[in-house]
C-alpha cells in the first residue's frame, strides 16, 4: 500500500509538487512523459495546471490519471526538518 496524496500544486516546467499523508512531501517532473499516448494534452500548460486530488491520487481536467504507486515511487521526496 502506498500514501495518498493529499495534495498537489502544478509549478513551472510542468513540476507538481505533492504531499502526501504519511507526512512526506515530493516532486513528481512530468516532462519525461508529456511524449506519450494521452499525456501528450498536458504539454498544454493551461491543461497541465488544472490537476487535482481524486481519491488518493492525481487527475486532470482531462480524465488523464496517475496510479498512486507511480506518484508515490517516482516523486523526488524533499527533506523537511
Amino acid at each position: 500500500m502506498y500514501p495518498s496524496v493529499k495534495n498537489v500544486t502544478p509549478n513551472e516546467d510542468y513540476l507538481l509538487l505533492i504531499d502526501f499523508d504519511n507526512g512526506e512531501a515530493g516532486i513528481l517532473d512530468m516532462k519525461p512523459y508529456l511524449r506519450f499516448g494521452v499525456f501528450q494534452r498536458l504539454k498544454d500548460i493551461k491543461e497541465f495546471n488544472r490537476v487535482r486530488v481524486s481519491f488518493d491520487t492525481i487527475e486532470w481536467d482531462s480524465g488523464i490519471d496517475l496510479d498512486p504507486k507511480f506518484v508515490y515511487e517516482k516523486s523526488r521526496r524533499e527533506v523537511t526538518q
